[in-house]
């Protein structure tokens, strides 16, 4: 490829992401140089609105469409993959200066439930039946425990907090057996103990304090097992967890 046709490319691919600072290489009709434009832009624009549905409207069209324009200019994404464009938006979010703080958290929650909506991964081997106390208790690989500065799963376009809540919103997202991606707000008691994962399930309870409160996360363990956000206990986990106390 020679120096001419190479430059001549970074030339219109400067153009075409950033067309206001970067001028037209000539020799190519405007009418053509803007049906690239539209084309190029509204593919990554048309990718993260459907990622991002809820920023996307809760931002409104003229902030939306800054924000990704300015995505399409500045940033510099090392992967090639359409499938990854939304994780490099949220990289992208945090090197930049917020209108609202809230909009990284809530990029980053909707990026998780398309992640677990589009999942193919599977469990780790496991024993669905194991003993929740001396065993592992292994969640399932279709949830995620999360804790954010900010209530994510109520921001829309009708609620767009300023101040930073005194508590954090810590939540469990999961998919359900219907595929369905759900979302449960947690006490810090169980995000504790889910945050905890792995380890024993005695050992986790037993950090989290006395008899009572360890017999409450006892029973969130076995509810959550029955709803299959708890697939079982660990392969192994038991008879490794006898050996280190023998």
């Amino acid at each position: 490829m020679s120096a001419t046709l190479v430059a001549q490319q970074f030339t219109l691919a400067r153009h075409l992401r950033d067309p206001a600072n970067n001028p037209a290489p000539p020799g190519i009709e405007a009418r053509r140089l803007n049906i690239y434009r539209e084309l190029f832009y509204g593919a990554i624009e048309g990718l993260l609105a459907g990622s991002f549905p809820v920023l996307r409207a809760t931002l409104g069209d003229g902030r939306w469409h800054a924000r990704v324009a300015d995505f399409y200019a500045h940033y510099r994404s090392q992967t090639p993959l359409f499938t990854e464009v939304a994780e490099t938006f949220i990289d992208y979010l945090q090197t930049i200066e917020l209108d609202a703080p809230w909009q990284l958290e809530l990029a980053h929650y909707e990026w998780i439930e398309a992640q677990l909506f589009l999942s193919d991964a599977e469990d780790p081997c496991h024993d669905p039946a194991g003993d929740l106390l001396d065993g592992e208790p292994l969640l399932s690989c279709v949830a995620r425990v999360l804790a954010y500065r900010w209530p994510v799963e109520r921001i829309g376009p009708g609620y767009q907090p300023d101040e930073v809540p005194a508590a954090c919103t810590l939540l469990l997202v999961y998919r359900g057996t219907d595929l369905q991606v759900r979302f449960a707000r947690l006490a810090p008691m169980a995000w504790q103990l889910l945050a905890g994962l792995p380890g024993s399930g005695r050992e986790r309870l037993r950090a989290l304090g006395n008899d009572e409160v360890q017999r409450q996360g006892l029973r969130l363990l076995e509810q959550l097992r029955e709803q299959g956000i708890i697939v079982g206990t660990a392969a192994g986990a038991g008879l490794a967890g006898e050996h280190v106390h023998s």
